[in-house]
């Protein structure tokens, strides 16, 4: 009985799991993204926000789920999401990105932020940076974008 028992729990929990991930984008960190590049290149998605961004929080809850966007993410890119200000260190492409900012400036912009997502030197919350497949930009946008328009942008 305990066995049919655990087997439930665990089908359950199986079922649960792949539920969720067809309602919510696969974000990745960046040292999930070099791996998953190097087993199989595709296009990139990086969603640059900030905590105090109004416009972002209104992507998180308007944008980011709906069901054709995060379909079309899914499928057709690797999706990253990263927090500009993050003191977070990591290790992407053999270089280490820190935020030497952090103490320094009121809002502290980590290193991968200033090199993917600035517009004439200053970073601008919501930053959506798309990369091809070799990790080469095609096209930033600067802006809250509705799902129309980053579906438009995404394909």
């Amino acid at each position: 009985m305990s066995k049919l028992v655990l087997v439930v729990v665990i089908c359950f929990l199986s079922f649960d799991m792949h539920a969720q991930n067809e309602n919510s984008i696969n974000w990745l960190a960046f040292e999930e993204l070099e791996v998953a590049l190097n087993e199989n290149p595709k296009p990139v998605f990086i969603d640059f926000y900030t905590d105090w961004c109004v416009y972002c929080k209104k992507m998180d809850r308007k944008v980011f789920t709906n069901p054709k966007v995060i379909e079309v993410l899914n499928e057709n890119y690797y999706a990253v999401r990263f927090d500009a200000e993050s003191d977070v260190e990591f290790t992407f492409g053999g270089k280490t990105f820190t935020n030497d900012q952090v103490g320094k400036t009121r809002n502290p912009i980590h290193q991968i932020a200033q090199l993917l997502a600035l517009r004439d030197g200053q970073f601008v919350a919501p930053t959506m940076v798309i990369l091809d497949k070799d990790f080469k930009l095609l096209s930033r946008y600067f802006q809250y974008m509705s799902s129309k328009k980053i579906l438009q942008v995404l394909k």
